[in-house]
C-alpha cells in the first residue's frame, strides 16, 4: 500500500520541509514570513493525526506506513528546530537533544526490532506527549509575535521547547531503560 490517502498525506510532511524553510528566504515582511511559516507547519503536522486516523478508519493500514508516518515526523521536527536555531529564536543545546534523541531512539528500536524485541521500546504516553509538546512549542516559535493580542509566542513557545527538551531527555531514559533487559541479555 505505496500510494494510499493516509501514505500520500504522509508524504507531504516530507514535502512541506523545503516549503517551511523556503518561506523564510521569501522576499516578504518577517511578520508575512512567520506566519506562512507557521500555517503550513501547524497544517502538515495536523496530517500526522489525521493519516493515522485515514488509515485506521479507511483499513488503509501498511506496514510500509507504519515505517514512514515517525520517519516524516521526525523529519518535520527536526527541520523546524534547526531553523528555530538558524533564526535565533532557539538554543543549539535544544537542538541537539532534539535531534540526538530521535537518532539514538530510532537506532534503538531499530536493533530492538533485529533482535525480536521491539515490544520493548514499543511507542510510550511519555513520548506522545514529547510531541505533542514539541508541536505546540514549534509554531509559537515560527509566529513570533502576539497571538490574539495577548499570548507571547516566543516567550512561551521558548518554555515549551525546553520542557519538550526535558520530556525528550526523559522519554530516551525510559526507553533506555525498557530496553535495558534485551541488552544486557546481547551484551554478554
Amino acid at each position: 500500500m505505496f500510494l494510499t490517502i493516509p501514505t500520500i498525506m504522509t508524504w507531504t510532511r516530507i514535502v512541506a520541509i523545503p516549503l517551511i524553510v523556503g518561506v523564510f528566504y521569501l522576499p516578504l515582511a518577517q511578520e508575512s514570513r512567520n506566519l506562512i511559516a507557521t500555517v503550513l507547519f501547524v497544517v502538515f503536522a495536523w496530517t500526522d493525526w489525521l493519516d493515522g486516523y485515514l488509515a485506521r478508519r479507511l483499513n488503509q493500514t501498511s506496514a510500509f506506513g507504519a515505517f514512514l508516518d515517525p520517519v516524516a515526523d521526525k523529519f518535520l521536527v527536526c527541520a523546524c528546530v534547526l531553523v528555530l536555531v538558524h533564526l535565533n529564536r532557539t538554543d543549539v543545546f535544544v537542538a541537539l537533544i532534539i535531534i540526538g534523541r530521535e537518532i539514538a531512539i530510532s537506532a534503538l528500536r531499530e536493533w530492538m526490532a533485529q533482535i525480536g524485541a521491539s515490544r520493548s521500546v514499543a511507542v510510550h504516553m511519555l513520548g506522545k506527549v514529547k510531541t505533542t509538546v514539541q508541536m505546540i512549542a514549534i509554531p509559537f516559535l515560527l509566529f513570533d509575535g502576539t497571538l490574539f493580542g495577548v499570548i507571547n509566542t516566543r516567550f512561551w513557545g521558548a518554555i515549551l521547547i525546553w520542557v519538550a527538551a526535558f520530556l525528550t531527555v526523559w522519554s530516551m531514559v525510559y526507553y533506555l531503560q525498557k530496553a535495558l533487559p534485551e541488552i544486557r541479555a546481547r551484551v554478554k
